[in-house]
Parts: C-alpha cells; structure tokens; sequence
C-alpha cells in the first residue's frame, strides 16, 4: 500500500467524522450527504436521491463489513482495513463516484463545470485550493469542464492502495493537518 493511499484516506476519514467526534457513525453520514446535496441545488431530484443513497450504501457497507462488536461506530483502523480493500468496497466506491459525478453534471451533458465541481468538492470539506488544483490535473476542456468519466476514474483511483501519483493526490497536499 502506498503512503500517497493512506494519506488519502486518512483526509477522507477526518472528513467523514462530520461531527468529529473521532469515529464514524450513521449521523455523520446523514450530515455528509445533506451538506453535499446542497451544494447541487441545479441537480434532479433522482440524481440527489442518488447520492443519499450512496452515502446510505457507504454507512451500511463499513457498518456490515467492519462493525464486529456492534457498538455502531467505525474507528480509523476499521475503516482503513476495508476502504483499501478494494474487494470489499469497490462496488460501494463506484456507486459514490456515479452519484457525486452525475449530481454534478445537472444538464446530463457528460461534463461538469468547475463551478459544480468545486461547490460539491467543498461540501465535503476538502480544500479549495486542492480541488482547484485536481481540476486543472484532471484536464479539463477549453471551456473549463471535466468529463463526468474521468471524475468518476479520479474517485476510484483515489481509494486504490497501489495508485500513488493520480490527480487525487493533490487533494492531500498541504492537508496533513486536518488528516486525523
């Protein structure tokens, strides 16, 4: 496992702990998927429905897979054990990935706009200068958008423990503070 994926990690932990109280549980996503549908007031209501059930599939998952003691908590040992366990979470992973990407494309063109991109990014607390910079790694066109595809390969990758280099690294620089 690469280090790049467990910093990577260890920031989405530190930004899903949405009331910080240092472990996951059922409200912090319940507060995750409120703040991120937000952010897209343009989206269809199926496509913010969508995401709420993402947030909902990415609960029960680490729920189902790591809760071995019940106590309805996620700690960050837990949730490093199955999140870079690409056999356990990829399906969970992409089902997110589709629903952030196609909240952010409201038009159902297959492009989203930096404007969307960077509200949504926000929403989930990461910084801005770092998404702006992911942005601009993920090439967008001259018209400044990104392709939803190449956002949804972007979120997989950054769950990946051998991708180390990606556009998703840059969501992490400078944010080893916030990481817990």
């Amino acid at each position: 496992m690469s280090t790049e994926a467990t910093r990577r990690v260890a920031l989405v932990f530190s930004l899903l702990d949405a009331n910080g109280n240092g472990v996951l549980e059922a409200v912090d996503f319940s507060l995750m998927s409120e703040r991120v549908v937000a952010a897209a007031p343009h989206a269809e209501p199926a496509a913010r429905e969508r995401m709420r059930a993402a947030f909902e599939r990415y609960w029960t998952t680490l729920l189902t897979e790591l809760d071995a003691n019940g106590d309805g908590e996620i700690s960050f040992e837990e949730y490093t054990a199955c999140v870079l366990s690409p056999e356990r979470f990829e399906p969970t992973i992409t089902e997110f990935a589709e629903a952030l990407a196609a909240l952010g494309d409201p038009d159902g063109d297959g492009l989203i706009e930096r404007p969307a991109f960077m509200d949504l990014m926000t929403a989930i607390g990461f910084q801005r200068a770092n998404i702006d910079t992911l942005f601009d790694a993920f090439g967008p066109t001259p018209d400044d958008r990104v392709r939803v595809r190449t956002w949804v390969e972007g979120i997989k990758d950054y769950y990946s423990p051998d991708k180390a280099g990606i556009p998703g690294d840059h969501l992490v620089a400078g944010a080893a503070d916030t990481a817990a």
